[in-house]
């Protein structure tokens, strides 16, 4: 298992230093097969998820995707995000792609945006039995923005329970892979800025008497510990969430007691970790099978 993880790696190594890192416009263009179903999982246009299914009886492990686009609707989204949905799904993996309302969509930001993510991810409890989703085998996996909200969803049973975003029972996820996520609000702030044009509020809400403090219920690294391993993986080249904010979040998530580790995706950008004809994609297809113990 080791030799075949260490070639896999190497061989991504060698073709991340041929090919040129994506664009933002090689992002866009990113698309893939159509979802077995479409799930609406509130009134809203943008409260739905797409389930792709593998061939076979089942029961499948299930990749949770959530998308990033800097929490805006202005740079794509789940589009782009069924290419990795097909791919997975071809390998026995089912996928539960999610869509959210967004900071700049009615009902979004905070807490609309939380209470999605929350809802989409907990919803698969209904689906299960029809489609054979074995939720025992569940990884999250987020991209940028939506690194922020997996690794938010997955760390949801710290929440405070005077918190708007609170639930009893959330569904639980061992692990959660974050590809160039932004989930330190609190400390990233000026990168957040800089990268993505967004203001605290916009994200977290603003601040009153019956919640002084915006992160304690909005920023993952806030609900430490998560008690689920974090995988945090980085394009080397990645300058929206460079690998330095990776490092900085698995230090405190070590420090608090939980699991956390640092890839680093050679060659790659910010998006070549969610696109399968990447050189990327090997290391991270890898951990994907990994944290929902399949064969690597």
């Amino acid at each position: 298992m080791l030799n075949r993880m260490s070639t896999v790696l190497m061989a991504a190594m060698a073709a991340g230093a041929a090919a040129a890192p994506m664009t933002l416009q090689d992002y866009l263009a990113l698309n893939g097969p159509a979802p077995a179903r479409h799930v609406a999982y509130g009134a809203a246009p943008s409260q739905f998820a797409e389930l792709f299914l593998p061939a076979g009886a089942g029961p499948f492990p299930v990749a949770v995707i959530i998308h990033g686009g800097c929490w805006t609707q202005a740079f794509g989204g789940i589009v782009q995000m069924r290419a990795m949905a097909g791919d997975l799904a071809a390998q026995g993996v089912a996928v539960w792609n999610v869509e959210y309302r967004r900071y700049d969509e009615p009902g979004g930001g905070y807490p609309g945006m939380y209470q999605d993510a929350a809802t989409a991810l907990d919803s698969l409890r209904a689906l299960a039995p029809e489609h054979r989703l074995d939720l025992s085998r569940v990884v999250l996996i987020g991209h940028s923005a939506g690194g922020h909200l997996a690794q938010w969803a997955a760390a949801r049973a710290r929440l405070p329970r005077g918190s708007p975003l609170y639930v009893a029972d959330p569904l639980p996820v061992p692990v959660v892979i974050s590809l160039g996520g932004l989930a330190d609000l609190r400390r990233e702030q000026a990168l957040i800025k800089s990268s993505c044009e967004r203001d605290m509020a916009q994200l977290a809400g603003v601040a009153s008497a019956a919640r002084p403090d915006i992160f304690s219920d909005t920023s993952p690294a806030e609900l430490l510990p998560a008690g689920v391993r974090t995988v945090l993986i980085h394009g080397e080249h990645d300058d929206i969430a460079p690998l330095r904010v990776g490092q900085d979040y698995a230090r405190r998530a070590r420090a608090a007691g939980d699991a956390a580790e640092v890839l680093v995706l050679p060659g790659g950008s910010h998006y070549d970790e969610v696109a399968p004809a990447s050189p990327s994609w090997p290391i991270v297809a890898a951990q994907v099978r990994q944290a929902l113990g399949l064969p690597r």
